[in-house]
């Protein structure tokens, strides 16, 4: 029996035909998070607070927690979420991207879902489309 109440995290891995450095600044800068996720006020500072613009689901408020350039960044994401990018170098001009979301309580079992299918369509098309351009 579970005594955490946490749901596992959600974690998409993709190849991206792309030098490690390139990737980081679509994962670093707000610049580069706008063009393939969401507009925000990103800034790379540990302990920054900034906000992801969600459209019709509000502005929903962010810390960065996490900050190891060029392969890691990571923010608290509203009260309950955490979202981190890793980044590995994978071979000639190539990186391999990982997004990890966690923090999903088992009330949020059909959002952890939802959110599960749009990460998949974010991180396979949006991502490599704007970084592979």
């Amino acid at each position: 029996m579970r005594t955490d109440n946490k749901l596992p995290e959600i974690r998409k891995t993709i190849v991206l035909n792309a030098p490690i450095e390139k990737v980081w600044k679509a994962v670093s800068t707000s610049e580069g998070l706008a063009a393939w996720w969401m507009p925000n006020t990103f800034e790379p500072v540990l302990g920054k607070d900034f906000v992801l613009h969600a459209g019709p689901f509000g502005d929903s408020p962010c810390t960065v927690t996490e900050l190891e350039p060029p392969y890691r960044v990571g923010f608290d994401w509203d009260k309950d979420w955490h979202l981190a990018f890793e980044l590995k170098e994978a071979g000639d001009q190539q990186t391999e991207f990982t997004l990890i979301h966690s923090g999903w309580t088992e009330e949020q079992a059909s959002k952890r879902v939802t959110m599960n299918g749009g990460w998949e369509n974010i991180v396979n098309n949006k991502l490599p489309a704007y970084i592979e351009a």
